[in-house]
């Protein structure tokens, strides 16, 4: 069964947050702030945090940008998973990602039905890994964000959860490519 192994160090991770809407502002993202408010509150380091509209270009330049940037280890966004015209953030992820996380999203449909039902059906969430980053769709509601942080990420993102986390994979996940790592 999974546990905390208090005999291991905890390592906190840098998260960058973006929040995809067109109507959501900072003082409005009530999502955005219940995941900063998660992130911060289980020891990790907000290295970012954005709103960027439902464009498929925008989504994937900005998840480009912080795949690129040394100093954002995760991304996790909230919002656009849905299956109307205006949700593309999964259409974003595919620009992007190298390695798809396919047990994200069903682990998160599994959990999501406990609560919502059927209705988990519509959410595309999804996970990856690119360039060495992990990244993390989650629906845009504050209950998805919620139940997508609260059983799963704080797990997975913590080095001494087991018997296995993503904390642990990170010096390795650039294994191949030509650039050194910068989870070092």
């Amino acid at each position: 069964m999974s546990k905390i192994d208090t005999n291991r160090p905890f390592l906190p991770v840098r998260i960058a947050v973006m929040t995809v809407s067109d109507s959501r502002t900072l003082e409005t993202d009530t999502s955005g702030a219940a995941l900063v408010a998660r992130i911060e509150a289980a020891g990790h380091i907000v290295a970012a945090r954005t709103i960027v509209s439902d464009d498929t270009d925008l989504i994937a330049a900005q998840l480009g940008a912080w795949i690129a940037d040394p100093l954002v280890d995760v991304v996790i966004t909230n919002g656009g998973t849905g299956v109307t015209g205006r949700d593309v953030t999964p259409e974003a992820f595919e620009r992007v990602l190298e390695k798809r996380i396919e047990g994200f999203g069903e682990l998160f449909r599994m959990l999501s039905y406990q609560k919502i039902g059927t209705s988990t059906i519509q959410s595309r969430a999804v996970a990856g890994v690119a360039g060495g980053t992990y990244l993390f769709a989650l629906p845009g509601s504050t209950g998805a964000v919620k139940d997508g942080w609260d059983d799963i990420l704080v797990f997975q993102l913590d080095s001494r959860h087991r018997p296995c986390n993503f904390v642990e994979l990170m010096p390795r996940l650039r294994e191949g490519l030509k650039e050194t790592s910068h989870h070092d």
